[in-house]
């Protein structure tokens, strides 16, 4: 097992099949919540995604040769 195993889950997004939400249903109002909450989404993955970045920079120059 290597370290990007412990940090990075072996999904393969390329499988992986997000649905797209049906927007029929629901009111102004609700897309108007939709949207805010799919924008914290974005931000929260962006910010893991940063943190996975330097938890790899750190052990790469930790165990560097």
């Amino acid at each position: 097992m290597s370290y990007n195993d412990d940090i990075e889950p072996h999904n393969n997004l390329k499988k992986k099949k997000f649905q797209p939400y049906n927007l029929d249903n629901l009111s102004f109002e609700e897309m108007k919540e939709y949207i805010l909450f799919l924008k914290n989404e974005i931000c929260s993955t962006e910010m893991e995604i940063e943190k996975r970045v330097t938890l790899k920079g750190d052990a790469n120059s930790l165990f560097k040769k």
